[in-house]
């Protein structure tokens, strides 16, 4: 999930600004004219990541081919279309927000966003399932091909369905961008229930959200979280002066510092990666990224 630019509002979720008109609309223009004036680019380096991860998972273990790869807080099946597509975080805002593509029905863009992403798809393209509380994103995810399982699931306040609980046995990565904060432990707790064997998992975590509670519960798994140590990514620009000051105020109790980071402006995220043990020592994250 993510936060736009117009009708800032304070909300519960750390500072940040409220923009929950754009996560559930029926199609992704809004929330690409929403985004794309502050920047937003963390599926762009999540699109470097997981593409790595991914083929390092397949040479690893090549008998899990195609990959199974659950993206949290998928929205729109952004991350999956950066996966699984010929496509770029700025193919797809200049798309979205192209005047040609502004006046037509969400059926009629739905039709040729099928077309468009069918002629891009990668040979290697993992199954893909997107789990998010919004329905309309999800369902138009699905519905232009992106996703291969759709869930319309808040697993903050319930259990998974039968259905979702099912697929979600073979998974081999899940990945989440800026979803840590709105889900958290309980959510974790549900996958991982719903798991034989417990997957990779790729986490950009805004360093204002503690992501340890996370890492000790992946842990109990037999998970081990490396965090990316030689830099930060950038997320998006701060909406207004109030994200920006909740920020500094929620890194300060950290004891984390802004300089070359949050103080240029953007909200900045760390890369965590949990795995098990033996694939660690296979291929350390140093080497993979």
């Amino acid at each position: 999930m993510a936060a736009g630019a117009s009708n800032t509002t304070a909300s519960d979720d750390w500072g940040k600004a409220n923009f929950n008109e754009i996560y559930d609309c029926p199609d992704p223009r809004p929330y690409f004219a929403t985004l794309r004036p502050l920047e937003y680019q963390i599926p762009h380096h999540g699109q470097a990541v997981f593409r790595a991860l991914a083929y390092a998972l397949r040479c690893l273990h090549p008998d899990r081919t195609p990959l199974n790869v659950v993206d949290l807080c998928c929205s729109y099946g952004i991350n999956t279309a950066l996966l699984n597509y010929r496509v770029t975080l700025a193919d797809l805002a200049t798309r979205y927000t192209s005047h040609h593509l502004s006046a037509l029905p969400t059926r009629h863009l739905a039709a040729e966003d099928r077309t468009f992403f069918a002629a891009r798809r990668r040979p290697e393209a993992a199954t893909a399932t997107g789990i998010d509380s919004a329905a309309r994103a999800v369902e138009y995810a699905r519905a232009v091909g992106l996703l291969d399982h759709a869930f319309a699931e808040n697993l903050e306040v319930t259990e998974p369905s039968p259905a979702l609980r099912r697929t979600l046995a073979d998974t081999d990565l899940i990945t989440v961008t800026g979803g840590v904060g709105y889900v958290f432990t309980r959510t974790f707790t549900r996958l991982l229930d719903s798991m034989p064997t417990p997957p990779w998992v790729a986490a950009f975590v805004l360093r204002t959200v503690p992501y340890q509670p996370i890492a000790d519960l992946l842990a109990r798994s037999g998970l081990v979280t490396e965090k990316l140590p030689t830099r930060t990514f950038r997320q998006r620009r701060f909406a207004d002066s109030a994200e920006r000051y909740a920020a500094f105020d929620a890194l300060a109790v950290s004891g984390l510092h802004t300089a070359d980071k949050e103080a240029d402006g953007y909200y900045h995220t760390d890369l965590y990666v949990s795995r098990p043990a033996p694939d660690i020592a296979a291929l350390p994250l140093a080497h993979l990224l």
